[in-house]
């Protein structure tokens, strides 16, 4: 039986991330939540997580450095970058860092599972090519 994706939320926002842990959770991942960079890139280190939602835009630390510094700690974790303000410059910024993927805020549930689903695949696929080399 395949496993859940432990799946990381980070939103400086309760309200979103109480709400977006229970629908994830609902829908059979394993999600839990943080309130900022910081506390992401520790939870990053502890517990090991398949993939991270990621809002841009945080009051202690931005989204995308979050990102440089989850990549850090596992360049193999997928991240989906999250953000309400649309900028070229940003996404492109933010794919060249590694991140999976990057959402327009709002979105539907439906779109995010797909794209939590992708991205998990993505890893799994990864991680499966990395062992077979060793093979």
């Amino acid at each position: 039986m395949k496993s859940s994706p432990k799946i990381l939320i980070v939103d400086d926002e309760e309200r979103f991330r109480t709400t977006m842990c229970k629908l994830l959770t609902i829908r059979g991942f394993d999600a839990v939540a943080v309130e900022g960079g910081l506390k992401a890139i520790e939870h990053a280190k502890e517990q090991p997580c398949d993939v991270v939602i990621l809002d841009v835009r945080m009051p202690e630390m931005s989204g995308v450095d979050v990102l440089a510094e989850i990549k850090k700690v596992d360049a193999d974790i997928e991240v989906i970058i999250m953000t309400g303000y649309a900028s070229v410059d940003t996404a492109k910024e933010i794919l060249t860092r590694g991140a999976y993927d990057y959402m327009l805020k709002p979105y539907s549930i439906d779109e995010l599972v797909e794209k939590i689903e992708a991205a998990n695949e993505r890893r799994q696929t990864r991680t499966r090519l990395k062992e077979q080399a060793v093979d």
